[in-house]
């Protein structure tokens, strides 16, 4: 089956990534690629961290009583770097597993007076309060939303330190947050922020300077941009939308988009194509881009 239009068309292959007789996916949380091509899929279930061949092959996995709930997972220059919700830390770790550092302590959230992430947090507090993802900027800075009991983007040194944290509880204004849950950076350093519950990405400079934000889309599960900076999103159901996937410019317009079912992760490689993790299903689809 065949989904999207002109550039952006994709052939459909269903249950692409492969694991070992007798084993099944836990509720996938996130899927990566490195520079290699080669898949990681972040999942709420041990072994966490899953890694597949080119072709879906399963290669080995590494993670079992790291996370106590898998949530963010990014890789940028064979980094990876990760998110625990529930513990509340974020970390960076080489692909084969070893842990380089740890931001936060773990089981220690910060103070937002926050026990249901459906509503909002009455206020806005440093890190962590149940983090959703953590990114490397251009300059080396860390990036991390703060997201299911908080309403913040922290930006981070290289080494950890704390520099600044921007954002407020709410649900209209530039730099309120409802679930900040995910981010792209381009190579200038602009951040693209998922503001999941408010059905929006916003936009800021690399030092929390608002920009402007995209709208009319499903609340964005997840966003990554290619080396193109043509930008891919994962999207819940709208008011008026089922769930989707959806491929924009630089300006947020949509260039291709196709319902499917819900996603909460997706990835894609050096050559376009998307995987994306199945919430309910438990299984990971590869969009394969058709040239």
């Amino acid at each position: 089956m065949k989904v999207g239009t002109g550039d952006y068309t994709y052939e459909l292959i269903e249950d692409f990534a492969k694991l070992p007789a007798g084993e099944t996916f836990g509720m996938i949380s996130r899927v990566t690629t490195d520079s290699k091509n080669r898949l990681y899929i972040f999942q709420r279930k041990d072994p966490a961290v899953l890694v597949f061949d080119q072709n879906g092959k399963f290669l080995h996995s590494w993670g079992s009583g790291l996370f106590k709930r898998p949530h963010g997972f990014r890789i940028v220059n064979d980094i990876a770097y990760l998110t625990d919700q529930l513990d509340c830390v974020a970390m960076i770790y080489t692909l084969e597993g070893k842990l380089i550092r740890q931001i936060g302590t773990r089981g220690q959230p910060s103070d937002t007076g926050c026990e249901d992430w459906h509503i909002l947090p009455l206020r806005a507090a440093g890190p962590f309060n149940h983090p959703t993802e953590l990114m490397p900027g251009p300059s080396g800075d860390l990036y991390a939303t703060d997201g299911y009991r908080n309403s913040r983007v922290h930006r981070f040194s290289k080494d950890g330190e704390l520099i600044q944290s921007w954002g407020q509880p709410g649900n209209t204004a530039p730099g309120e947050f409802h679930l900040p849950h995910s981010l792209a950076i381009a190579p200038d350093g602009t951040l693209y922020v998922c503001d999941r519950a408010n059905a929006r990405v916003q936009i800021f400079t690399p030092d929390g300077q608002f920009i402007g934000m995209w709208k009319n889309m499903g609340g964005p599960n997840d966003i990554a941009r290619d080396k193109q900076g043509i930008f891919y999103i994962c999207e819940q159901a709208g008011s008026d939308s089922k769930p989707a996937i959806s491929v924009r410019d630089g300006n947020g317009a949509v260039l291709a988009r196709w319902d499917m079912v819900p996603v909460h992760g997706m990835g894609i490689d050096s050559t376009g194509n998307i995987y994306a993790g199945l919430t309910k299903l438990c299984r990971v689809d590869k969009y394969a881009r058709v040239q």
